[in-house]
């Protein structure tokens, strides 16, 4: 894996985000952690949400307040995933959604990149002061549970969500 950092979004991104949104769509992924990427009319609109939605002051009505982070590839500035980090839970997040929320473009997965951007996330969490940290999964996404465990994720349930099972990890940090 080559080394990744993450960072804001800012409009110098857009059309690697754009490219992005196209990837997932092509191949019918979910776009998690994407604060609604896939929802947004345009990049614009996007950006602004993710503004809004920085803060408590000026969070959207049923959201809490959150980070959304590029994950970019060190040696070529290419965007390799995004993560979505929320500073609180809100009842639905404490029950399915979780602190963290990431996604990993097809072409770049089993890589190494989703442990990676799990672990600086955590890192992100600390500076919140954030102690312990709720990463959530599907059940049949065995590749998440993994990335979740070998960042310290203890499972302490499975929850129905509709058709699915929804594992919910915590991580002491």
């Amino acid at each position: 894996m080559e080394a990744i950092k993450l960072v804001l979004p800012t409009k110098e991104h857009e059309t690697q985000v754009m490219d992005y949104k196209r990837e997932f769509e092509m191949n019918g992924d979910s776009m998690d952690g994407t604060a609604g990427l896939q929802n947004a009319p345009n990049f614009d609109e996007w950006l602004k949400a993710l503004e809004d939605n920085s803060r408590e002051e000026t969070v959207r009505p049923g959201l809490v307040p959150a980070s959304t982070f590029l994950a970019i590839r060190e040696i070529d500035n290419r965007l390799v995933g995004m993560v979505d980090i929320r500073h609180r839970l809100n009842d639905h997040l404490f029950r399915i959604g979780g602190h963290i929320g990431d996604s990993v473009r097809k072409s770049e997965r089993r890589k190494g990149y989703a442990k990676e951007m799990l672990r600086l996330a955590l890192e992100y969490c600390r500076s919140l002061n954030i102690q312990k940290v709720l990463v959530t999964c599907n059940k049949n996404n065995i590749a998440s549970a993994k990335t979740i465990i070998a960042n310290g994720g203890e499972l302490e349930n499975e929850i129905p969500n509709g058709e699915k099972i929804v594992q919910r990890y915590w991580i002491t940090l």
